[in-house]
């Protein structure tokens, strides 16, 4: 009787597979192995499958097998609109501000959101000196006199700070002559444009619509917002084309001229520019 065979001794048994041609007998191929280098192989192959598996149900997989790949997936969509549409309310908030804020200041409504410099100050108790206790030295006067035939005067800084605008081609919103100019002294922020009745009135540039409603004093009037932080507002109008929120081109017809509001005496257009909140004298970038 022959002993049994150890574990050991059935792993390390040489075998050889042997295949043969079923017609002719005639050898073909043959391999030789043993059951520990089978085992072997095979946990190898089982590791790999079950690795290569895993991987896959989650990464590839995962959005057809898993139910919970959707569910992830959505929210992280919905997390980064929300982030988005957080952001998206602060700018239209801030840009609400804006508009309104202009909108009171072409109406002439100065009553609030003004803050007197005294109140500023608070409690401060440092003394501000007046005007007729300063005095230049005479270096500091030569100094002035010296910069101010230079080329950064102020002039040569005003042309380098609308250089922007200089740069932009800028549409006439209506073919007429100028009645009466741009003028800070008399507080006369634009130009005044006499045309013909039932003109149209275009917008000088590409732009939104921020206002376009009716004042007492200036009738109907609609302001655009243009690239560059510049607006442009088209007072006593008959009839305003364009509402808040539209976007025009330049040339597009946005009103016709008319003779609304208080403060006017006859059918013209009152023209304004102003730039980062700053009002500027139309004639200097539009031609009429």
């Amino acid at each position: 009787m022959k002993p049994k065979k150890t574990l050991s001794e059935r792993l390390t048994t040489k075998y050889q597979l042997v295949i043969r041609n079923e017609e002719n007998l005639a050898e073909k191929s043959n391999f030789a192995f043993t059951y520990a280098k089978l085992l072997v192989v095979s946990i190898t192959f089982f590791i790999l499958v079950f690795s290569l598996s895993m991987l896959l149900s989650k990464t590839v997989l995962a959005k057809w097998f898993d139910p919970k790949h959707a569910q992830m997936e959505a929210n992280k969509k919905l997390y980064e609109l929300a982030i988005k549409v957080d952001s998206l309310a602060i700018e239209v908030d801030n840009k609400d501000k804006f508009i309104m804020n202009f909108q009171r200041i072409l109406s002439g409504d100065t009553s609030s959101g003004f803050i007197d410099p005294v109140e500023a100050l608070g409690n401060d108790s440092r003394v501000i000196p007046s005007v007729n206790d300063m005095r230049l030295a005479a270096s500091d006067s030569q100094f002035r006199q010296e910069f101010e035939q230079t080329e950064m005067s102020l002039i040569a800084l005003t042309s380098t700070k609308y250089r922007e605008l200089q740069e932009m081609f800028f549409f006439s919103p209506i073919t007429g002559f100028i009645s009466d100019h741009y003028d800070l002294k008399k507080s006369h922020f634009g130009i005044d444009i006499v045309a013909k009745t039932n003109e149209p009135v275009k917008s000088i540039a590409d732009g939104t619509v921020i206002m376009a409603s009716w004042t007492q004093d200036s009738g109907y009037v609609i302001a655009v917002q243009h690239r560059s932080n510049l607006i442009s507002v088209y007072k006593h109008n008959a009839e305003l084309l364009k509402k808040v929120g539209n976007f025009v081109n330049a040339g597009d017809i946005i009103s016709i001229v008319g003779n609304s509001g208080e403060m006017t005496d006859g059918p013209h257009l009152h023209f304004e520019l102003w730039y980062n909140g700053n009002s500027l004298n139309p004639e200097e970038f539009v031609t009429f």
